[in-house]
């Protein structure tokens, strides 16, 4: 019967095809199109990191356990994402050897580091190297994942969503459980260097 009727269509020269009408009140659809290279601003890497780096942020160590045992990396693009449901996210280069075994083990915790942690916050961004070589660890409570001694606080998460960013991953948890102290300051990152509050 629908073979029938696409055939007649055809023979007054009608559309076969259904064009989905406009709701009364609803915007036009924008026209898409591709971004034109004289369209993008001739930005240098160093000039980037020069400028983004006066925006001070806090320093994490995401950490997982996958089969081959405990595993992590300094991070300092961490976020809260969402309260309902609880969502944290954090960005990871694609090029990165310790994301691939987050990403196995699909959970990860994320250790907030102190005021007094740039030490052990540049022991993590060692790459190649034994990270938890001398560092003293637990377990998060919901994953098993990693849970650095002293953090002042930590973030237990299940892996939610991975979306692409460029030459990043933008990784997002959702919150398994949680906790921190009442007192310490956090670390800082500003610059290319570490700092704290003072005042």
């Amino acid at each position: 019967m629908a073979a029938t009727a696409v055939r007649y269509l055809r023979s007054v020269g009608a559309a076969t095809t259904a064009v989905p009408e406009t709701p009364p009140g609803a915007l036009p659809r924008p026209d898409l199109r591709a971004v034109r290279d004289d369209e993008r601003l001739p930005i240098a890497p160093a000039e980037f990191r020069r400028v983004l780096g006066h925006f001070a942020s806090g320093v994490t160590v995401v950490t997982a356990r996958d089969t081959d045992g405990p595993t992590g990396f300094a991070c300092q693009s961490f976020a809260s994402l969402s309260l309902d449901p609880p969502l944290v996210t954090f960005m990871v280069a694609r090029t990165s050897t310790t994301w691939p075994r987050i990403a196995r083990a699909g959970v990860f915790c994320v250790n907030i580091l102190g005021a007094e942690q740039g030490s052990l916050c540049r022991g993590f961004a060692v790459s190649g190297a034994d990270k938890f070589a001398g560092v003293a660890y637990g377990e998060a409570p919901a994953t098993g994942s990693p849970l650095l001694d002293s953090v002042p606080a930590w973030i237990d998460c299940r892996v939610h969503a991975v979306h692409t960013g460029g030459d990043h991953l933008i990784v997002v948890g959702q919150v398994e459980a949680l906790g921190a102290t009442e007192d310490g300051e956090p670390l800082l990152f500003h610059r290319g260097a570490f700092g704290r509050f003072s005042g």
